[in-house]
């Protein structure tokens, strides 16, 4: 039997959220009969990686594990692994560059501005939303209503991922959706409902803050369908392969906006494509040995 190394921990800010995720897979790796052994990373390289390695279960989540980094060095080892390969990681870590290929691929998205810090809104009104162009699970992450507080959020963004800039998108008041791919087929959707409409860190990783439905109402399956169908579409325009998460806003016109997309979607116990999975009648340990088995590299 292959050998499965399970990555997680690393560097980023995410380490503590992909600890629990690896541990989550490892536990039911094994239990579905795997051999598999976990590597905690605490550098940005596989110099821990076991020789004997076969195939590598990515856990990582952020930085080296979502943005080409981890995918590359094991494609040079020729080891396959979980997940979408290097190229189209990079592009989805850099939410500027998902937002392109999305407009490319007239998947509507909410509109942008890129800023720096001492830059004002050229085109947007408040309410806004301000991320870190290349950061995930909402670090640097705020919502601005007024003028006065945009400096400060602008900031918080640009040192959460060093990049220097600020991704300051429209924000889409309405409900807030999420579409698990997993190989190249919808998961059923999600509705989040998070306190007041905002779901910052606080409200994804606090067990209980947020509530998480199925929405099955006659009246929202035409727009859940098209929801699945742009999830599907953005993930072939990313060129994401194994298993990514769309997320979405929904306006109270029932217009769609993409937000982003993650491709190491976490693995907790509060992890949103488990309970997609879960949905769809695939018990945790058949999702992880089904993204074993789409495993590949590039």
């Amino acid at each position: 039997m292959k050998k499965i190394v399970v990555l997680m921990g690393g560097t980023s800010n995410e380490r503590e959220v992909s600890l629990k995720s690896g541990a989550a897979v490892e536990k039911a790796l094994r239990e579905s009969g795997y051999d598999v052994e976990p590597v905690v990373l605490e550098h940005d390289s596989l110099e821990s990686l076991p020789a004997d390695t076969k195939l590598a279960f990515i856990a990582l989540h952020g930085g080296y594990g979502e943005n080409g980094g981890v995918q590359a060095d094991l494609d040079k080892l020729g080891i396959s692994y979980t997940g979408p390969g290097a190229a189209a990681s990079r592009v989805a870590m850099d939410k500027v560059l998902t937002k392109q290929a999305l407009q490319e691929a007239d998947v509507p998205t909410a509109p942008f501005e890129i800023l720096k810090e001492g830059d004002k809104l050229k085109n947007l009104s408040f309410p806004v939303v301000v991320k870190p162009p290349r950061e995930g699970s909402s670090f640097g992450l705020s919502k601005v209503s007024r003028p006065e507080d945009l400096a400060a959020a602008v900031q918080d963004a640009c040192l959460a991922d060093g990049s220097g800039d600020a991704l300051v998108e429209a924000y889409i008041p309405g409900r807030e959706w999420t579409v698990g791919v997993l190989g190249g087929e919808a998961l059923p959707l999600i509705e989040i409902l998070a306190p007041d409409g905002w779901y910052g860190f606080e409200e994804k990783y606090t067990k209980d803050v947020t509530q998480f439905a199925i929405p099955e109402g006659l009246e929202d399956q035409p727009l859940i369908a098209k929801a699945q169908c742009y999830a599907m579409l953005t993930c072939k325009a990313l060129g994401c392969r194994g298993v990514s998460r769309v997320d979405f806003r929904v306006s109270p016109e029932g217009g769609l906006f993409v937000l982003e997309v993650n491709t190491i979607p976490g693995m907790t116990s509060t992890s949103l494509l488990p309970l997609a999975a879960a949905k769809a009648g695939i018990t945790f340990n058949e999702l992880c040995s089904k993204l074993v088995e789409l495993a590949a590299y590039d």
